[in-house]
């Protein structure tokens, strides 16, 4: 990945300087803290309720529109400079639009009834904000390309707001609409994102000969598949049609790692945790097929997908991101990536396996999970905060 030249250097305080920088230290600690505060709802059940919803539902509104959201923000404001060569959204405007999603988060917990209305219109106008700073740059320079990336921008501001009307109390069946097209677009954005990116990481940085195979026909399949599936998922009770659509997007995704493989991925931490986080979002798929057997929640699907897939393919490019534009090697990466993945990793594994051999001890299973996620991401916070909040290592 290109990297942007900085054209006068920043203060040692460099929080704004670009959107990596604020997004991915709020995605680090908001994986965390928001991780704990779940845990004391749904293991400890302490008596807590944001902004008059479940806290289910908060749980999985927030790690889609908070969490992912975030992590989508910082890579999107910063690769749409090096897609177009302009200079990214930055200082007081950057730091406007990081407010607006603060706002939404913590608005969740003021004790007023304007909580939620006001957490609405703080995170709507976010994904607004970031739509306006992604597709400016893209419109000046004409990279039409890049338009599929903000067509998924502008739905998921749609499945957001489906979500609020729902919530409000405006179209009950806007809170499902909402959260399930809004996971399954954060797995449409990972697709297309690791479709361009990790093929090429792969190639440049094994140390044998390797040249990453990508097949059109893949492709197209993948899309019009995952768009069926997604669709069908979210607005049918069509459960065998669902689990039957997810087979043949195990075997195709199957066919795509295969073809990017090569055993030096090992030997690189910021390799094999794309490449592991991809095969989550294969086991996610084969467990939907499953889904429709008795004794084989849903949830675990959908969990293989969050915890593994997005936690792992999302965490992975953080510190890939990080390193590379704080002016730092990305053949070098801290020693604490091995066992901050491995963290992660295991997380989805508690979640979305362990809980199929032993239902017995769920919510153990569960609290497990949260403990290894929350180890995990207290790691990056420790390694990568510094660097995100001063000033790149080369002035720049």
């Amino acid at each position: 990945m290109l990297q942007i030249e900085e054209t006068s250097a920043p203060p040692s305080f460099a929080l704004f300087e670009l959107g990596f920088r604020p997004f991915f230290s709020a995605a680090g600690l908001f994986a965390v803290l928001s991780i704990l505060v779940w845990m004391a709802i749904y293991v400890f059940s302490v008596p807590l309720a944001p902004a008059g919803l479940a806290g289910t539902l908060w749980h999985a509104h927030e790690m889609i529109f908070g969490y992912a959201m975030a992590v989508v923000a910082g890579f999107l404001l910063t690769a749409v400079g090096n897609w177009t060569g302009l200079r990214g959204l930055r200082g007081r405007a950057l730091a406007a639009l990081f407010l607006l999603w603060v706002i939404a988060r913590g608005a969740y917990f003021v004790p007023t009834p304007w909580a939620l209305p006001v957490a609405a219109a703080s995170d709507l106008l976010f994904t607004l904000g970031l739509i306006v700073s992604v597709t400016l740059p893209i419109l000046a320079v004409q990279q039409w390309r890049q338009l599929g990336i903000v067509t998924k921008l502008w739905l998921m501001l749609v499945s957001n707001a489906l979500f609020y009307a729902g919530a409000l109390g405006y179209l009950p069946p806007g809170i499902r609409w909402g959260l399930y097209t809004g996971i399954y677009l954060i797995l449409g954005l990972i697709f297309t994102v690791a479709r361009r990116v990790v093929p090429f990481f792969i190639e440049r940085e094994v140390d044998e000969p390797f040249s990453a195979r990508n097949r059109r026909w893949v492709d197209i399949a993948s899309i019009v598949l995952f768009a069926a599936w997604a669709a069908l998922d979210v607005f049918t009770r069509q459960a065998i049609l669902v689990a039957c659509l997810s087979l043949p997007l195990v075997a195709i995704h199957t066919l795509r790692l295969r073809d990017w493989y090569t055993p030096g991925i090992w030997k690189a931490p910021l390799l094999w945790s794309l490449y592991l986080g991809y095969g989550f979002l294969m086991l996610g798929f084969a467990l939907k097929a499953l889904s429709v057997w008795p004794g084989i929640s849903p949830t675990l699907a959908l969990h293989a997908f969050a915890v593994g897939g997005i936690g792992l393919m999302t965490i992975g490019m953080m510190s890939r991101v990080a390193l590379g534009h704080t002016g730092r090697d990305v053949f070098d990466p801290p020693k604490a990536v091995t066992p901050m993945f491995a963290l992660v990793g295991l997380a989805a594994l508690a979640r979305a396996v362990a809980p199929i051999f032993d239902p017995a001890h769920y919510t153990a299973w569960i609290a497990v999970a949260q403990v290894l996620w929350a180890l995990g991401f207290s790691l990056f916070l420790a390694n990568y905060l510094p660097m995100l909040i001063r000033r790149r290592l080369s002035g720049g």
